[in-house]
């Protein structure tokens, strides 16, 4: 079972990242939280979760051990797999989806695509006891990204691609969100996103 790799960052997008470990790129899924402490970094640790099945092997990674405590906890939940795990820990970083969870908060859970009321009450149900348990540090929440706006604009579109959104519909949302933010951030957009789409 593999715990975590540790190498340079080969690749970074808002959904995965390549870490080459001694000329072996792994290639894992990634949060938006986990994008932003790691996309300036030249060497990198990710922590991992293997979801090995019979038609596929992927690893999912995070550069906190809250958020892919977090992670393993939604996949217990009947109906939320690993993608919509990773997607709803794209929409909230993990002291916020702690805190839905214990505020019961349903609306904040179930205005994430993907996910309607009877999932959302399941999540709160079924983790509300379990939550209360992790750690939340101030880890990867608070970095932001500061590249050109083309930049933001691609990387935000591939996330919201990524997460099951149209592109043609996605790219009205950005380009809306970076005309009124022209110095917005990917995890800024995205985030605006999920509130308009």
């Amino acid at each position: 079972m593999i715990d975590y790799v540790k190498g340079e960052l080969a690749e970074c997008t808002a959904t995965y990242a390549v870490i080459d470990c001694g000329g072996v790129g792994y290639m894992a899924a990634i949060t938006l939280g986990t994008y932003t402490a790691i996309k300036d970094q030249q060497k990198v640790k990710l922590l991992v979760h293997e979801a090995i099945r019979e038609d596929a092997y992927n690893l999912y990674g995070f550069a906190t051990s809250e958020e892919r405590e977090m992670f393993r906890l939604l996949i217990t939940v009947p109906s939320v797999g690993a993608s919509s795990a990773r997607m709803i820990l794209s929409a909230y970083p993990t002291a916020e989806l702690r805190r839905a969870i214990l505020l019961d908060d349903v609306n904040a859970i179930k205005s994430i695509k993907g996910i309607g009321l009877k999932t959302a009450q399941k999540i709160i149900v079924e983790l509300k006891d379990k939550v209360d348990k992790i750690e939340v540090g101030a880890t990867a929440e608070g970095e932001l990204f500061a590249p050109v706006n083309n930049k933001v604009r691609e990387d935000s579109l591939s996330a919201l691609e990524a997460l099951g959104y149209a592109r043609a519909q996605a790219t009205k949302v950005v380009d809306k969100l970076l005309k009124e933010q022209p110095d917005a951030k990917v995890e800024q957009i995205v985030k605006g996103a999920f509130k308009l789409l």
